[in-house]
């Protein structure tokens, strides 16, 4: 989000679905690789349907990790969320397995350690925390371990999304980074974000135009994604409060209260002026995290 560059994530209402049922032959290993998990929605036909899904892999995790065999089962993946946006559909996954598997194994793993083990195996602990524990999280890594604390929002406060037709090869929009950064872009970022916390829970609108200000990924980033700046201008120039490349990008975030569709028009109208098609989703945070509807 912004200023907390891995530090500071936010649960939006867009949901992946995970169904999960046992198979009817005995054993794991007895099935069929290409059979295991099937994909509808955003990356079906691209993302994989054996055990290198990651919504398997993390199911097995678990399994691994209490030393229990593993069933034979068959996952069903109803995805919502765009893949290589920025908008966690990695993380999204992950917490999907694990919490599957979680509750088929009976080990009821607290939500700290499936953040844990999100982490682990997604490596953004910001994007699992949110997943995990839903709302907006602040994560930070203590050794071995990860502390988290909720940030409130307002219930009136809107997520706009841009969501480009291009994704945003995660690989590239982190090998792009520096790997040190100026005191004083440290310093724009320290203040920014600890206002940003305190603009999100007080109810400060009027700050978050400055609070969600970053100097340490978003300008490297506009190497690799031309549209950026015309895109938060236009937003802010609509009537967003504040406004963020959503995690890696390529997707961008305004924050709004009112007008949402006309600020995502004007994103999508700005980036279409910088030769970049998308589509725009209204939505809004929500503090349900990662959840079983049914057994």
């Amino acid at each position: 989000m912004g200023p907390g560059f891995d530090c500071l994530g936010m649960a939006l209402d867009i949901w992946n679905t995970v169904v999960v049922e046992i198979d009817g032959v005995e054993t794991a290993d007895a099935q069929s690789d290409a059979d295991i998990v099937s994909v509808s929605g955003e990356g079906m036909g691209s993302l994989p349907t054996g055990s290198g899904n990651l919504v398997y892999k993390s199911f097995r995790r678990v399994f691994d990790g209490i030393g229990k065999p593993v069933p034979p089962v068959r996952i069903s993946c109803e995805n919502e969320i765009p893949l290589g946006r920025g908008l966690g559909s990695s993380a999204a996954a992950v917490a999907g397995g694990l919490l599957a598997g979680s509750t088929f194994s009976g080990a009821n793993l607290s939500r700290e350690r499936l953040l844990e083990l999100a982490a682990e195996i997604e490596g953004h602990p910001d994007n699992a925390a949110a997943v995990v524990m839903g709302g907006c999280r602040i994560v930070v890594s203590d050794g071995d371990r990860f502390l988290t604390d909720a940030v409130s929002i307002p219930n009136e406060l809107k997520a706009v999304l841009f969501v480009p037709d291009v994704p945003m090869p995660t690989n590239e929009a982190r090998g792009i980074l520096s790997p040190t950064v100026d005191r004083q872009d440290a310093v724009f970022n320290i203040g920014r974000t600890a206002l940003l916390v305190n603009a999100l829970s007080s109810g400060n609108f009027e700050h978050l135009g400055i609070a969600t200000e970053d100097m340490l990924h978003q300008p490297a980033r506009q190497k690799i994604f031309f549209p950026m700046k015309n895109i938060f201008r236009a937003a802010m120039s609509a009537g967003a409060l504040g406004v963020f490349l959503s995690g890696a990008g390529s997707s961008v975030l305004a924050l709004a209260r009112d007008r949402e569709y006309t600020i995502g028009y004007e994103m999508a109208d700005a980036a279409m002026k910088s030769g970049v098609e998308g589509a725009i989703k209204v939505t809004q945070p929500t503090a349900l995290g990662a959840h079983v509807v049914g057994q």
